[in-house]
């Protein structure tokens, strides 16, 4: 066991499970902020793969502050077409040359980001659809030295920032969760007349949980309004039974209330994405690093999505304080909830933050102090392997959003 500053006490206040109100809200695949998120995230995977094979090593890069500006369509039964392109403006920094090895950074990013939406929004033209500008500003190679010398050094943070994560997810947020990941997988598989842009909004109160879905309708699968109504009714019918799956409370679902089927006012889009039509989007204004939006629970408000895995607090503690966070209650007993923070401070080892909180409910019988040493094990072994959290997102084993 370390010196590490580790702090374990109870939480003030109710596990969210038994708060009265429960708010929970994703944002999915094809939602323009998430969008925004994806793209970010698979051009920074590239450019660390790409440094590594040049040069040995992850150089210095972040490319979250990615912006999508939304085109204009015109939606019809059978098929419509795209009026204005969506516009997507990558920029950030990143080195471009470093040891005497030039980088092309920009040209890297621009075939990443050709590769995400290709493989995941089927309705989309790369290049017709969407217009994609890449402006990365030079990063410094001088820099490398805080990610340590050819990765034999524990690197120190970039900022003073915190992380943070909970465990174990509530029944709503896994329904909100599961909701989305799933119609946007074997649903959608099965249901191509269902988009990309899938957006879940949770609510629990008392023991009813309401679930309001906004799903993209794509018009190539749909002949006519009653063909739209028979889409809407089978998404409303497999989310009430995937809610049953995970909870014994009551749920309601509401799929795209705004539709006025009289004035036919609908969600029917060309592309499968709100970003056709006026929805603007940017990275870090959707999810949190585990993938949901829950005003019940503390949050960090950095973006996750974009930031170089080596050295960059807001993606690495938000990543690696849900990590402990699920790794705590999976190994110990008796624990209802429980949250991470992790702060650091800038310059200093990132596996030794100014302060490692894990605050918890615990189950009837058993009190902080009876399993605090077992705490105090995890998180410090978490923070010991803290870099391992590097090669994972560079694999894309971790989702950021």
């Amino acid at each position: 066991m370390t010196d590490r500053n580790i702090r374990v006490e109870p939480v003030v206040g109710r596990a969210v499970e038994a708060q009265d109100v429960e708010i929970v809200e994703r944002k999915g695949l094809g939602h323009p902020d998430s969008l925004c998120d994806g793209i970010a995230e698979h051009v920074s995977q590239a450019l660390a793969r790409e440094y590594i094979d040049r040069v040995g090593k992850v150089l210095h890069y972040n490319t979250d502050e990615t912006q999508l500006v939304a085109g204009s369509a015109a939606p019809a039964f059978g098929g419509g077409e795209v009026i204005d392109p969506i516009y997507l403006l990558i920029t950030g920094r990143a080195t471009k040359e470093y040891g005497g090895t030039r980088i092309p950074a920009e040209t890297i990013a621009l075939r990443a980001a050709r590769e995400y939406i290709t493989e995941n929004f089927p309705f989309i033209d790369f290049g017709t659809d969407v217009v994609v500008d890449v402006r990365l500003g030079e990063g410094s190679g001088d820099l490398q030295e805080v990610f340590g010398e050819d990765g034999k050094q524990v690197p120190m943070s970039n900022d003073t920032s915190f992380g943070v994560g909970h465990a174990p997810l509530t029944e709503t947020e896994t329904i909100v969760l599961e909701t989305e990941r799933q119609l946007n997988g074997r649903y959608s598989d099965e249901n191509p007349g269902v988009g990309q842009d899938i957006k879940v909004m949770g609510k629990r109160e008392g023991e009813a949980i309401d679930v309001t879905v906004a799903a993209a309708i794509v018009d190539r699968y749909v002949a006519d309004i009653d063909e739209y109504e028979e889409t809407i009714a089978g998404i409303r019918t497999f989310v009430e039974d995937l809610a049953a799956t995970y909870t014994d409370r009551d749920v309601t679902v509401h799929v795209n209330t705004a539709d006025n089927y009289e004035d036919g006012s609908i969600y029917l889009t060309t592309t499968g994405t709100s970003a056709e039509q006026g929805d603007d989007g940017s990275v870090g204004r959707g999810n949190r690093a585990n993938g949901l939006i829950t005003p019940n629970r503390s949050m960090s408000m950095e973006a996750t999505s974009g930031k170089n895995p080596v050295n960059h607090i807001g993606k690495i503690y938000n990543l690696l304080s849900t990590e402990i966070a699920h790794a705590v209650v999976g190994e110990v007993a008796g624990i209802e909830e429980i949250r991470i923070r992790l702060l650091s401070q800038i310059g200093q080892p990132i596996d030794r933050p100014h302060v490692a909180d894990a605050t918890l409910v615990t189950e009837d019988g058993i009190e902080v102090d009876d399993i605090e040493a077992e705490i105090r094990a995890i998180v410090d072994r978490e923070l010991e392997n803290v870099t391992d959290i590097t090669q994972r997102v560079i694999d894309g084993e971790l989702t950021t959003f």
